[in-house]
């Protein structure tokens, strides 16, 4: 199915995704896209990310994929496996998790509470995990553990830094394919 017809919640990280980024710019793209509206991209709360969340894809009219990055895809596996409701888990056909941040590396924002211990559970959805070669907060050890705890197929885009505005990726046409696929 053509992702002008599907519903995604976009799941940006800490500090949100600016203009350039390829969240933002598929967000435009595309109707039937629209942002997790979180209260504070500055300060994440793990327990209030998957609460907002899970109430935007409760007020969904139809089932919905998730375009999530870096905290973004903390909070996708937070929520399946700690706070989603069965009405809400059943609602979610698929899920794109984009460059998978570690919390316990180097860089991972001090401002972020409740993100440590990872659930490396299977997602009850399907899911594609892509990584880079070269993110400077999550190595591919890290995110090749974190599709397998997941079930999640894993996707290795090279050395593309932390594939956010600055990969240059622009609208970043094979991420929308794998996003489309989960439809």
């Amino acid at each position: 199915m053509a992702l002008e017809q599907q519903s995604v919640i976009v799941l940006p990280g800490y500090m949100n995704s600016g203009v350039g980024h390829w969240q933002t710019r598929w967000e435009a793209r595309y109707p039937g896209f629209s942002r997790a509206p979180m209260r504070d991209w500055d300060h994440p709360d793990c327990g209030e990310w998957c609460a907002t969340l899970d109430a935007s894809i409760a007020a969904a009219r139809t089932p919905v994929l998730l375009a999530a990055h870096s905290l973004g895809c903390l909070t996708v596996a937070f929520w399946a496996a700690r706070h989603a409701s069965h009405y809400t888990l059943a609602k979610v056909a698929g899920a794109l998790l984009v460059a998978v941040p570690d919390p316990a590396g180097a860089g991972f924002p001090a401002d972020a509470a409740g993100f440590d211990d990872v659930p490396m559970r299977p997602l009850p959805f399907p899911s594609i995990v892509v990584a880079s070669t070269d993110d400077p907060y999550g190595g591919v050890p890290f995110s090749q553990a974190c599709a397998r705890a997941w079930g999640s197929r894993w996707e290795n885009i090279g050395p593309r830094g932390h594939i956010n505005a600055d990969s240059g990726l622009d609208d970043w046409d094979e991420g929308q394919r794998w996003l489309a696929s989960l439809a």
